[in-house]
């Protein structure tokens, strides 16, 4: 081995360095590029963090054999190159990739859909490039080191620049370029690195692979034509899609309404109806029975805290319907508190506060007839958000005659799901708990409160409603459906509260529901016979 650079060892001590950094900046980019498809959730981020150990190790173990048995740094810094040429294709056919494996495999994978789908989907997309960037230290060790009397403290500096250009990789993405530039374009920067550095390297061994040129090409077309967002390439009324902190966002409009969806393949997290009337048989119209049960005309004005504030709905339902109700929410994502009033009409009047909604309650320290917990998105559930401590938080914030309104949205009768853990855990905290299922939807409301009249508040404030299509609707369809919950042992608590694995088979059942009569088709009639019925 005679390659003059090498003889620098900073120059290696640079390709650990960015080795490292890149290897952390495609583990956040894989968790945000999979999160639109298959959520946010712990699952996803497990899925993610277990495939990229992997693929390092066999990585590790390849490289070192490659390095004992032809040293040759051409054959590593080749490896880097094809790493970054894949890296730059993400952007480019990423999204239909995971598209393409989730339409397989909802029709072929009959339970464990969500976690087979994410795992074979970060198998096909970051597998590959990660095992050849795990060949790096290993080859490293090999050509830094000059003798034995030396080895323990070059292998402690390859892993001192490898740590902290992990350190770099993690927080680089994460606060700077995922919600300034978004995921894709981090992608391409990360895999521009890579190609720099391998270049750097070959041209001062006076060569230029034809790898090289690929990544160049390659590079540019992801700049050209992948550097958009663009996650949900089949919607075509999109009026806003980036990406924050916290989530994928994207906002779609029609002539009837303006619709928020996070972090999910479909599904809507919020909406603007444009119509007059805001009565649409929605969740949020359930949720409003929450003013009358907590004896709304009989005070002069009523305080509210919704903790899931999303892009403001309930709150500009509550107004519409509602004159006394002084409105404060809290929302973790300040870019979806942005859009809220920049898309949403949130009532300048409301303040939202940005903060975790538990943590908000831990510093607050004003009292509330009403709390509404909207914060629990398919099985992206904040564990610190649905545990017995949190519940008796909730609890101490509410008035005597307060009420706590929470949004279920993963319905399901099977016993010992998410749901029974947590309106069981709610029971421990409120003498009187009932329930309504939304028609039509997947969602269930619960109402809670430890005043033992907040049925009688509902029916006769009810009575008091000026609008007449807002009383019918929660004469019929609330108040005269409202189910008693009867508490069992269920509990989930601060210690032990696995709230996605419980969700786990909840999706499972609601996926097999809907895609079970396109699975007869499949099964009757081909791929053929299904693509022909999907397009007629």
């Amino acid at each position: 081995m005679n390659k003059r650079i090498l003889n620098n060892k900073i120059f290696l001590y640079l390709t650990e360095f960015f080795a490292g950094m890149s290897v952390m900046a495609v583990e956040l980019g894989a968790q945000r590029l999979l999160a639109p498809y298959f959520s946010s959730s712990q699952i996803v981020w497990t899925i993610v963090i277990g495939s990229i150990m992997i693929a390092m190790a066999l990585g590790n173990i390849y490289g070192g054999k490659k390095a004992d048995k032809d040293p040759n740094p051409d054959k590593l810094y080749g490896r880097i190159i094809i790493a970054a040429c894949w890296l730059a294709l993400i952007p480019l056919v990423g999204k239909y990739v995971i598209a393409g494996i989730s339409a397989l495999l909802i029709f072929t994978v009959s339970s464990g859909y969500l976690i087979v789908a994410a795992t074979a989907s970060c198998i096909i997309l970051f597998i590959f490039p990660l095992f050849l960037l795990g060949t790096t230290t290993p080859s490293l060790v090999k050509y830094a080191t000059k003798s034995l009397d030396e080895s323990g403290k070059t292998v402690g500096w390859l892993g001192a620049f490898n740590t902290v250009g992990s350190i770099i990789g993690t927080f680089l993405p994460t606060f700077v370029t995922i919600p300034t530039i978004g995921t894709n374009l981090t992608f391409l920067i990360f895999a521009a690195i890579l190609l720099v550095l391998s270049i750097v390297y070959f041209v001062s061994c006076k060569l230029f692979p034809i790898k090289a040129i690929v990544g160049i090409i390659l590079l540019t077309l992801g700049f050209i034509f992948g550097s958009k967002t663009n996650f949900a390439f089949w919607e075509e009324n999109s009026v806003y899609e980036g990406e924050s902190v916290y989530n994928y966002l994207r906002v779609t409009e029609d002539d009837t309404s303006i619709d928020l969806s996070t972090n999910v393949l479909f599904g809507v997290q919020s909406t603007y109806y444009k119509t007059d009337s805001l009565y649409t048989g929605d969740y949020y119209n359930y949720c409003l029975s929450a003013l009358p049960a907590s004896n709304i005309y009989n005070r002069a004005n009523t305080k509210m805290l919704i903790l899931g504030m999303g892009s403001g709905t309930y709150a500009t339902q509550t107004y519409k319907y509602f004159n006394n109700v002084d409105i404060t929410g809290v929302e973790i994502d300040k870019d979806i508190i942005r859009l809220s009033y920049e898309y949403f009409h949130l009532s300048e009047d409301c303040q939202v506060y940005n903060y975790d909604g538990r943590a908000f309650l831990n510093i607050d320290k004003e009292k509330y007839d009403v709390i509404m917990l909207d914060a629990y998105q398919d099985i992206t559930i904040p564990f610190q958000m649905s545990t017995i401590e949190f519940f008796n938080l909730v609890k101490d914030h509410l008035t005597d005659d307060g009420v706590m309104v929470v949004n279920l949205n993963m319905r399901s009768d099977e016993e010992g799901n998410i749901n029974f853990y947590l309106c069981d855990t709610i029971t421990k905290c409120f003498s009187e708990v009932h329930y309504v299922d939304v028609r039509s939807s997947t969602n269930r409301i619960l109402l809670a409160s430890n005043n033992a009249q907040m049925l009688t508040n509902l029916h006769n404030n009810i009575e008091t409603i000026e609008d007449e299509t807002l009383k019918y609707f929660l004469n019929t369809y609330v108040e005269a459906r409202l189910e008693e919950y009867s508490g069992g042992d269920l509990v989930l608590t601060d210690d032990k509260a696995p709230v996605e694995l419980l969700g786990i088979g909840v999706i499972d059942t609601l996926i097999g529901d809907e895609v079970s009569f396109y699975k007869d088709i499949y099964k009757e009639r081909g791929l053929k016979g299904l693509l022909d019925y999907l397009s007629n």
